[in-house]
């Protein structure tokens, strides 16, 4: 987590600074900062990842989720020195590398699945893990794996059938071709 360089504050707030290296994507980043940094303002402000959207601040909406080797977790509710080392997948990190959306966005599109779209990336970061879990969920499933995210616009109904249709997407995908 932290080097052996020398202690370093923050001038701002006077707390001591890491040095700490995050996966984010597939991609390494080194960042310095204060120990008690969110993961979700590291991921935001330190490197401009802004797709992780900040709603409630205390883990209840979902919007925030990112995935951290694989699992779904709250950003607003972690440190970013505590993501040290492992794997993190943020919304950015799941459209194919070529671009082309992942079955999970693309099945958001199809089913129009978000209007305002501040709790998108929440919700397709949950989905995407709930699929690995549980690759051909009933509808019933389908609620239950998204029931600890929130969305004030949608009603839940195109978000349930974007579950089920990006299901059907990533099994009609040859295999390797997923986002």
């Amino acid at each position: 987590m932290s080097t052996n360089a020398p202690t370093q504050t923050d001038p701002d707030t006077g707390e001591e600074l890491h040095d700490v290296r995050l996966h984010v994507n597939g991609i390494v980043h080194q960042v310095r900062i204060p120990g008690r940094r969110l993961l979700s303002d590291a991921l935001r402000h330190d490197l401009g990842l802004t797709g992780t959207h900040v709603g409630c601040e205390h883990g209840v909406c979902g919007a925030c989720t990112v995935l951290l080797e694989g699992k779904p977790v709250r950003a607003c509710l972690m440190f970013a020195v505590s993501a040290a080392g492992q794997e993190l997948t943020t919304v950015e990190g799941l459209a194919a590398p070529d671009g082309r959306l992942g079955p999970v966005q693309q099945a958001f599109k199809e089913c129009h699945g978000l209007q305002c779209g501040f709790c998108t990336p929440g919700f397709l970061t949950t989905i995407t893990a709930g699929l690995r879990d549980n690759p051909d969920p009933t509808e019933d499933e389908a609620r239950e794996m998204i029931g600890g995210n929130l969305c004030r616009c949608t009603g839940y109904q195109n978000i349930v059938s974007a579950v089920c249709r990006a299901a059907e997407i990533a099994r009609l995908e040859p295999e390797g071709e997923q986002a």
